[in-house]
């Protein structure tokens, strides 16, 4: 493994990243840039578990996502494994050197990976400042692709990976703040201008038609933009 090359490597991933715009670039850039500086990674992907159900989030191809829903299928495999394993002695990561043998570990999943073509892969918890983001995935058409080096650096990319989408998290949820401030604004000013109300109670009458129809204030103030007042 040439080290050198590789922090290069997470240098450039690393400005990438902050110059992604969103959280689904981010992602995307992640997955992307996994199979480009993990030596043998051939297919990546980003999943999140919520109980049963995993979501394939952003992924290479389609190998990583078929991997995915097998593992929700049939209820078990290494994205399952490793949120619990976590809990229990905080391991971040699985590396599965051979799933062309016997896997009694998986005995479902391990027969339906091989049938995709995966020979073996890694999993990293995507995880910072106490909050999960999924597992990155890491797959290879053969056996024994992933060494201890390949362990290592996917360990880097996983953590810096995590860093930036906490960043890009924040950055949207930023912007969306911002936006729906914005929206409200100008639904008051409608309302103040039209109905010669005050700021006070142009806002009391997005909140009040938000609070009996049921809908989110960006949404009725969204409305009241669109339809220049309050339709009936």
């Amino acid at each position: 493994m040439d080290w050198q090359d590789f922090a290069h490597r997470m240098a450039s991933m690393a400005r990438e990243l902050l110059r992604e715009k969103s959280h689904d670039a981010t992602l995307q850039r992640i997955v992307s840039s996994t199979v480009e500086t993990v030596e043998g990674c051939d297919s990546a992907g980003i999943l999140v578990r919520d109980g049963d159900k995993v979501e394939t989030l952003a992924s290479t191809d389609s190998l990583a996502a078929e991997s995915d829903r097998f593992q929700e299928r049939l209820g078990e495999g290494p994205c399952f494994d490793i949120t619990v394993a976590r809990e229990d002695d905080g391991a971040r990561v699985f590396r599965i050197e051979d799933l062309t043998g016997l896997q009694r570990r998986w005995p479902r999943y391990a027969p339906a990976a091989r049938e995709l073509g995966i020979g073996s892969m890694m999993t990293f918890l995507l995880y910072a400042d106490a909050e999960e983001f999924g597992t990155l995935n890491m797959y290879a058409r053969r056996p024994g692709a992933f060494t201890e080096d390949s362990e290592t650096s996917g360990l880097l990319l996983a953590s810096h990976a995590a860093v930036a989408l906490s960043g890009a998290r924040t950055s949207t949820q930023l912007h969306s703040a911002l936006t729906t401030r914005h929206v409200i604004g100008e639904a008051m000013g409608i309302l103040m201008g039209r109905y010669h109300l005050d700021e006070d109670r142009a806002f009391a009458v997005l909140r009040d038609l938000s609070q009996k129809r049921n809908v989110k204030l960006r949404s009725i103030a969204q409305q009241v933009c669109d339809n220049g007042g309050i339709e009936d």
